[in-house]
């Protein structure tokens, strides 16, 4: 049996919890980090030194931290091709756009547009740097979008691991007020991925809870 712990409104661990709902694997959760606390007790810091969500257990192995090592962990285990290949050429392939899923558009989306908008009082926000940050992001979704215009997914037209890294901040994207470029595909893709049960039920989810009151 896995235990996740984490709060249903952190995004890694949403990556984690849609991985562990695609893979069809029985579970619990702890909830877990933000208002919830939990995280900073000495066992949970036993688990994870960084006091940060999310924490999957399995069975009796040593705890694992920091999502993208989960999922991989969880579809290396669990999954079976094309999720995550078992040759390693084609492995790495969707290892490619799930790193830069992770790295290169999550990152900025979260740390410079999401955190800024959602979780800063608007007296301290920097509306210049937001909207430079915008402009980048603008600048990378487009090769999702080329990606789309070839096949249904990141990777293939398959659900992957890539897509679970590159998929799991769109609904947040689609729900802020920002300025956002005309690409098709990528909506596209973005209501393919709202078709699925997985994902509305652990990405979907509302987060108003971590929004300040400006």
């Amino acid at each position: 049996m896995l235990t996740v712990w984490g709060r249903r409104t952190s995004i890694n661990l949403q990556a984690v919890m849609w991985t562990i709902a695609e893979l069809g694997l029985e579970y619990r959760r702890i909830d877990a980090g933000f208002t919830y606390g939990v995280n900073d007790t000495p066992e949970f810091l036993a688990m994870n030194p960084n006091g940060l969500v999310p924490v999957l257990k399995d069975g009796n192995d040593e705890p694992l931290f920091e999502s993208a090592a989960i999922v991989r962990y969880l579809a290396s285990r669990y999954g079976t091709g094309p999720f995550w290949p078992e040759d390693l050429s084609a492995r790495a392939q969707v290892d490619k756009w799930a790193e830069w899923s992770k790295v290169t558009v999550a990152a900025l989306f979260l740390d410079r547009i999401f955190v800024p908008l959602v979780r800063t009082p608007s007296a301290k926000r920097n509306p210049q740097a937001i909207a430079e940050a915008v402009v980048l992001l603008m600048k990378r979704l487009p090769i999702a979008e080329a990606q789309f215009g070839k096949h249904d997914f990141l990777a293939g037209n398959d659900l992957t691991v890539a897509d679970i890294m590159f998929g799991q901040m769109l609904y947040r994207y689609y729900d802020l007020d920002i300025e956002r470029a005309d690409l098709p595909k990528l909506k596209a893709y973005y209501a393919r991925l709202c078709e699925r049960h997985a994902y509305r039920e652990h990405v979907m989810v509302n987060f108003d809870e971590v929004r300040v009151k400006s």
